[in-house]
């Protein structure tokens, strides 16, 4: 089993290797930087859609693969409040699509002003954290849980229920 993930960020690479053992058995992981032509810091559906422009890409040009990983990182208002989450969109060597979400963590308005503003999640919390490249280690859900979950186990479930629809491909792929 091949998968190939749409970034160097060595957090999603192995948050992609643990979820796709979970279901698969020899599975190689290999990686390519691949733009997610939305902002570097995407709010609401643009989180989805950068996810998917980074599985899309990757589908494109590399058919030697058996599913195709983006995984993008933004933000969503919900009930008056600013989230954090990650978006993941698989695609399989058929071009099939499913797409999951990890769990979504409340933000403090001194870091969603700064998104807002057009900053990164990741370089706002190097700032608050006083650290560089946090976004490749524990990342903001490391920080505001004190450790309890890092960025990896963040990605890894939402990572878990995108691939769902393709271990049941009978209920989720029937227009084919």
């Amino acid at each position: 089993m091949k998968v190939l993930v749409g970034s160097k960020n060595p957090v999603k690479i192995e948050s992609a290797k643990e979820a796709f053992s979970k279901y698969f058995h020899d599975v190689e992981i290999e990686s390519r930087d691949v733009e997610s032509g939305v902002s570097d810091q995407p709010i609401g559906d643009d989180t989805f859609i950068g996810a998917r422009n980074r599985a899309a890409k990757l589908f494109d040009v590399n058919p030697e693969f058996d599913f195709y990983v983006g995984i993008e990182g933004g933000i969503a208002q919900q009930f008056g409040k600013w989230f954090a989450f990650g978006c993941m969109c698989v695609i399989d060597e058929n071009g099939d699509e499913a797409f999951g979400t990890s769990p979504h963590f409340e933000l403090p308005k001194i870091v969603t002003d700064q998104l807002l503003d057009g900053k990164e999640l990741g370089d706002v919390m190097d700032e608050i954290m006083n650290t560089k490249n946090s976004k490749h280690s524990d990342g903001a859900i490391g920080f505001f849980t004190d450790g309890v979950m890092n960025r990896k186990e963040l990605y890894l479930h939402g990572l878990i229920v995108a691939l769902a629809p393709f271990v049941h491909k009978n209920l989720y792929f029937t227009d084919k």
